[in-house]
């Protein structure tokens, strides 16, 4: 896993933390004052509602979860589907958001748009895949068996 995938990941799931156990465990403040010192955008589009406020904070603490375990295990295979996860929520999220501008003013939606295009951008850059730093245990392109040699077997360790 590259520099740029763990940081990347490790983006992912401190936003998760955050927003996640913020919605969960204080959903009443969540609503009333998310992001905090950016603004007000939850409370200024529509009537409080603990159950889908703590259901967002479940599913963005799930995901946190997980860009931990990405973290831990980093094989591609689960890099690619934290980002197929990332980016598909990222996406939806910003398309929802960028299609109901104007219950805030300019400058929140601005901001708010501009911190889901981040977060999308994310996401984006975990499914984007690494350079094979001559690896012993990748196959070559032409899909047949690697072979390690002395030298690559040296050089992976």
């Amino acid at each position: 896993m590259s520099r740029i995938h763990t940081a990347a990941l490790a983006a992912s799931a401190a936003i998760a933390f955050i927003v996640g156990g913020w919605a969960f465990f204080a959903p009443g403040a969540f609503y009333d004052s998310f992001p905090g010192m950016l603004g007000t955008w939850i409370s200024t589009d529509g009537p409080f509602n603990e159950h889908l406020i703590r259901d967002v904070g479940a599913f963005y603490l799930a995901l946190g979860v997980a860009s931990v375990a990405g973290l831990v295990w980093r094989s591609p295979a689960v890099l690619r589907t934290l980002g197929l996860a990332w980016t598909v929520f990222g996406a939806l999220h910003l398309g929802y958001h960028a299609t109901h501008l104007g219950h805030q003013d300019a400058a929140d939606d601005t901001a708010a748009i501009t911190s889901l295009s981040l977060a999308l951008a994310l996401g984006v850059v975990l499914l984007i895949p690494g350079r094979d730093r001559g690896r012993a245990d990748v196959a070559p392109a032409t899909g047949a068996a690697a072979t390690p040699t002395p030298a690559k077997t040296e050089a992976a360790r």
